[in-house]
């Protein structure tokens, strides 16, 4: 059996976090594992409350999953404090696992900052280097390269500053784009484009959790780093086309959508 683990936090309402990255990795028909790094109390209108988990309960999770069903790829999301990602990196290292995918939650979607700036260098100079591939939103690569994203070049040139220090694999998401959803994956170098038209559908919050979830199931399966992100792409837009619409904001899309065939 493939197995997968999402480190990340918890979404009540079921769009996100590490419950939107379980459904995915039963999509993709993984066994899907969590380490839950904070509570949150949010739905579709909002979140409303942030309670971290310990650092020692945290790696006392990853403990449990490592000693015992040990998996064949992690998918990161949620850490919001220095403590939370010394205890990561520290059994990340002591467990050395395959196919590690960082999605580098550090702004919300209103624009407001998750952590503080010495939470961010910890990220970035302690955890981003234990990953295979960084998935950040146009806003965290602007973060992360220091350089304003507003056009596709914008992008190419943040990919080409994070890679001055940071040697693996940069999914830059273009979601926020005016016209266009086009991502630019970049590595070693080479910039190569995954091209996507916007979808007319709000109903998208989750949409960074899913896509780095998928591409780790894809890597558990064997897939390459451009397949696997290839993949997680068409099953993300399949999610949004399906036009799931629950709730009373901006819903969450359907991470089941093929069982309905």
């Amino acid at each position: 059996m493939i197995k997968a683990l999402t480190i990340a936090g918890s979404d009540c309402s079921g769009g996100a976090g590490i419950q939107a990255d379980i459904k995915t990795f039963t999509a993709y028909g993984v066994y899907g594992m969590s380490v839950i790094t904070a509570i949150t109390a949010q739905n579709t209108t909002g979140v409303f409350g942030v309670e971290d988990i310990s650092e020692k309960m945290v790696e006392a999770q990853m403990d449990a999953v490592f000693t015992d069903i040990v998996p064949d790829a992690v998918k990161i999301g949620m850490v919001s404090s220095e403590a939370i990602i010394h205890a990561i990196s520290k059994k990340l290292k002591e467990y050395t696992p395959s196919n590690i995918v960082l999605d580098p939650v550090m702004v919300s979607t209103s624009g407001d900052a998750l952590f503080d700036r010495a939470a961010q260098s910890v990220l970035i100079n302690e955890l981003m280097p234990l990953a295979d591939l960084i998935t950040p939103n146009i806003s965290e690569a602007e973060i992360l390269s220091g350089i304003p994203i507003q056009t596709k070049n914008d992008m190419i040139r943040a990919a080409r500053d994070i890679a001055g220090y940071y040697k693996g694999a940069i999914l830059i998401k273009g979601g926020h784009l005016e016209d266009r959803a086009d991502d630019l994956f970049y590595y070693e170098g080479f910039g190569y484009w995954l091209p996507e038209e916007k979808v007319d559908n709000p109903n998208t919050h989750g949409t960074g959790c899913t896509l780095s979830s998928a591409i780790a199931a894809s890597l558990a399966q064997g897939a390459t780093m451009m397949d696997a992100v290839k993949n997680a792409k068409a099953y993300v837009h399949g999610a949004i086309v399906d036009g799931l619409d629950l709730g009373k904001g901006n819903g969450p899309l359907n991470h089941l959508y093929q069982l309905k065939n």
